[in-house]
């Protein structure tokens, strides 16, 4: 069973965590040697290593072991996908539709809020390992489909469509008949020319209606002592965030 250990930092000096797949071997850290006994014990107890370096050990939440999900592709960070959950309000009797699957990171996220993702991707490679990946964490309500959103979406009814694609633009007429009215069309990009066209397509159809552009910067601080700053990977550009509303047939 996977299990973490983690140090509690102190002033100035930053906490270190360490994610431990096999608890049936030794552990090697650049602080000595824990030991495998050390691994099975419950969840929050103090362990020490051979050098005397104290470690809290215990099991991975469902978070912990998404971080380590494998990626093909850049996935959405964290801070896109809960700003999109917030902005469309999914719940437990949401259907999403992703097109653009990569490693499935999106879908393994939003699965946990809503009754049903549909994932479709063209390369074998991303399917296999969005497999791999929805496997790994025990999710049982997302489907993969090989299917080219581009020329067709078979699924209806849906209450929201993601289109995380080279081009968009190209998914929209199909998009739009494929949700429910009240429902919503997300688009994400990195660069802002593709969000450009892509919004450009969506007011051609007079049943969509767009209803907002953003880009979130998230500004990380160390907070430390008598230390106030903020830190060296502070905002930093992930993609811009486009939201449509299904209004009519």
């Amino acid at each position: 069973m996977p299990k973490i250990l983690a140090t509690k930092g102190k002033e100035y000096v930053p906490a270190q965590e360490y994610f431990i797949k096999d608890d049936l071997r030794d552990f090697h850290t650049k602080y000595g040697i824990i030991k495998a006994a050390d691994l099975k014990k419950p969840d929050g107890t103090k362990v020490k290593s051979s050098t005397d370096k104290e470690y809290f050990v215990f099991s991975p939440n469902f978070i912990d072991l998404y971080r380590r999900l494998r990626k093909y592709a850049q996935t959405i960070p964290l801070k896109d996908i809960g700003f999109i959950i917030a902005t469309t309000g999914l719940n437990e009797k949401s259907v999403v539709l992703e097109a653009g699957g990569g490693s499935g990171g999106f879908s393994c996220f939003i699965s946990r809020f809503v009754k049903k993702v549909i994932s479709y991707d063209i390369e074998d490679k991303s399917i296999e390992m969005m497999r791999e990946n929805i496997k790994s964490l025990g999710i049982k309500n997302i489907e993969i489909k090989k299917t080219n959103i581009y020329e067709k979406i078979d699924d209806k009814n849906i209450d929201l469509i993601l289109l995380d694609l080279p081009e968009p633009w190209q998914a929209v007429e199909n998009a739009n008949k494929a949700l429910k009215a009240g429902g919503f069309l997300v688009i994400y990009t990195p660069s802002i020319s593709q969000m450009q066209q892509a919004m450009n397509k969506i007011a051609e159809f007079e049943g969509l209606m767009p209803v907002k552009t953003v880009e979130l910067v998230e500004r990380e601080w160390k907070v430390s002592g008598q230390i106030v700053r903020p830190t060296s990977r502070s905002n930093i550009h992930s993609g811009f965030i486009s939201f449509a509303r299904k209004i009519s047939s």
